[in-house]
């Protein structure tokens, strides 16, 4: 059986179109993101699921799932109270036991919440994806152990000490993974928060294709000015991302979007001018 992959919707949730466009002027990025009565715009918690030759299931990411209690649920807009991204998976044909590796760009809620079980009252939260190792860069395990005041409240105090419990946890000191093997590579960020795992499927299906978090979370923020007020530093986030999509582009690669509400991937072009923007985008992998 050839590589295959595929995008997985999880929860989707409702942020503050400002804080995810950051200086960018309303009237621009509404024309990207409509926003609704509260000036929120939908966002996608989606996963890519990579089928090896082998047989062997990767997940990149779990996204948000239902971990938070109601009040903090309708909070950060968290859609329906079921785990989206188990069901999804189910639908696809893969239980929570069956995926063997799990590739965390970094730990923020959004992105690692749904490693964990449904939000039950008096329940403390364990891990739904029990056989499963898990790869993380050092730098983000880190700051999610020892966050600073600014994003404390992006990371889930209890996630930490059950990854580590489980014995399969690999902490990624460079571009490569011993997990993985050397079918997958890694592009380190810094901008929005330390250690940022960008992982590219080497081999992929139609060409290389590259998980891109939270440095560009979906097809607006391709453009280089564009950054969220999220991110630790604009400024290096526009020149991480004009050094990967400079690549991506040369190369023809693939970007997969985890956050884009319409778009789960597309390819990178650059202009004349030097402006890049995603074509050939699609809705589902």
């Amino acid at each position: 059986m050839a590589m295959q992959i595929q995008s997985v919707e999880g929860n989707a949730q409702w942020l503050d179109g400002g804080a995810m466009f950051g200086n960018c002027p309303k009237t621009l990025w509404e024309s990207w993101c409509l926003p609704d009565s509260q000036n929120r715009i939908r966002l996608a918690c989606r996963a890519m699921l990579v089928r090896e030759k082998g047989g062997r299931l990767v997940l990149f990411e779990a996204g948000i799932g239902v971990f938070f209690d109601p009040k903090r649920r309708a909070r950060f807009g968290v859609e329906g109270d079921d785990h989206a991204l188990l069901s999804n998976l189910a639908a696809l044909g893969v239980a929570p036991e069956d995926v063997d590796v799990i590739v965390l760009s970094h730990l923020h809620f959004d992105h690692a919440g749904g490693l964990l079980s449904t939000w039950c009252e008096d329940e403390a939260p364990s891990l739904v994806f029990l056989n499963a190792h898990y790869v993380v860069g050092a730098e983000a395990w880190a700051r999610a152990c020892h966050p600073h005041a600014r994003d404390k409240a992006s990371f889930i105090a209890e996630l930490q000490p059950l990854l580590e419990a489980t014995g399969r946890l690999e902490l990624v000191h460079d571009d490569r993974s011993h997990v993985l093997g050397a079918e997958y590579t890694f592009f380190v960020s810094h901008g929005h928060t330390p250690g940022l795992l960008l992982t590219t499927v080497l081999h992929a299906p139609g060409g290389p294709i590259t998980f891109m978090g939270d440095l560009v979370p979906g097809a607006p923020w391709v453009h280089l000015p564009i950054s969220m007020g999220y991110d630790r530093y604009p400024e290096m986030i526009i020149d991480e991302k004009s050094v990967l999509l400079s690549r991506m582009a040369k190369g023809g690669e693939r970007a997969f979007f985890t956050h884009d509400p319409n778009h789960a991937a597309g390819k990178i072009t650059c202009d004349a001018k030097g402006r890049y923007s995603a074509v050939e985008l699609v809705k589902t992998l």
